[in-house]
């Protein structure tokens, strides 16, 4: 029984695959960030490539 009692203990202490959990959820967060934004700079360039297309066409 004392042995069950100090594995559980130690279980509960143990902080070993934290730090890659941490490094995981950061990476995840900084990964929805740049999907997020990409919709937003993707209608940036498609107005600037109209933009050119447009000047291109009626100055020629």
């Amino acid at each position: 029984m004392k042995n069950l009692k100090n594995l559980l203990k130690n279980l509960v202490n143990d902080e070993s695959g934290q730090d890659l959990i941490e490094y995981a959820l950061v990476a995840a967060l900084v990964g929805l960030g740049a999907v997020a934004s990409m919709k937003t700079v993707a209608t940036a360039i498609n107005g600037a490539f109209t933009n050119i297309g447009t000047t291109l066409t009626t100055n020629t």
